[in-house]
């Protein structure tokens, strides 16, 4: 079994449980095996990009710095958090004036340059299991299911320092859904932004682009949404006013596995 450092972050051990629960146990059965790094901290959610902004990084860089410790790449499953650390791994490692600045805060034995390589959890998928051997693996599949990706903001931008896939015509999301025998939905909004950031200073705004979502992938004949993103997964649902399911993807690829139940929503 393959081991590599996780990095949940804080939304998944409050309100964001199914995302991390599934991801755990798919990723076993798919014979990876995660193990957080001792004593982790908030990534902040937010990646600043102000270059004398440091404090805000370190967090991120202690993580990534316990990987490269254990010669293991990192995983993350949060949108947001996978944004933040990618971002910081790929400035810290052309940036030398700032990495300077973190290494010399932290004091680390070894400076940190970035040198640890970031895989989202989809990338784990396609990347390192393959989503031939995931596909090959799945005794639930979600045959005749209409299934809507929704990427967001955060899991294809800035393209590249994530670079996950073409920020304009992704695939890796469609791609795992047709792994685990769903038919993919293809609709004008799915990497368009829900609103998500802006609930609480201007819930209508947020309602509105939220419902922009939930309407065109309905259009397009979508039974679901799928996410990665507990933000956008929480927006689409309480505040689309849509009554079209939204689930992580997570859960469905547990459901593909045979670990949980169907979900008859």
């Amino acid at each position: 079994m393959e081991t590599f450092t996780y990095y949940p972050g804080c939304t998944l051990r409050t309100k964001a449980k199914d995302l991390d629960a599934y991801a755990r146990s798919s990723a076993e059965a798919l014979g990876i095996s995660l193990e957080e790094p001792a004593d982790w901290q908030c990534c902040g959610g937010a990646y600043t990009t102000a270059k004398d902004e440091i404090a805000t990084k370190l967090s991120a860089v202690r993580t990534l710095n316990a990987a490269r410790e254990l010669d293991r790449p990192l995983v993350t499953v949060c949108s947001a958090c996978h944004n933040v650390i990618k971002q910081t791994n790929y400035d810290i490692a052309r940036d030398e004036d700032m990495a300077a600045k973190v290494n010399n805060y932290l004091k680390l034995d070894t400076p940190y340059a970035g040198e640890t390589t970031v895989y989202h959890y989809l990338e784990l998928l396609r990347d390192v299991v393959g989503f031939d051997n995931l596909k090959a693996k799945v005794v639930n599949p979600f045959k005749g299911k209409k299934i809507a990706a929704y990427y967001g903001c955060l899991l294809l931008r800035p393209s590249k320092a994530l670079a996950m896939d073409d920020p304009e015509n992704p695939t890796i999301m469609e791609d795992f859904i047709k792994a685990i025998g769903g038919t993919p939905v293809i609709y004008a909004q799915r990497n368009e932004c829900c609103g998500g950031y802006i609930t609480m200073e201007d819930k209508a705004q947020a309602a509105k682009r939220s419902g922009a979502v939930m309407d065109s992938a309905k259009d397009q004949g979508a039974d679901m949404i799928i996410t990665a993103c507990p933000l956008c997964l929480y927006n689409l649902k309480k505040n689309s006013g849509s009554d079209l399911p939204v689930f992580y993807f997570t859960e469905l690829l547990a459901e593909a596995l045979g670990l949980k139940e169907a979900n008859n929503e």
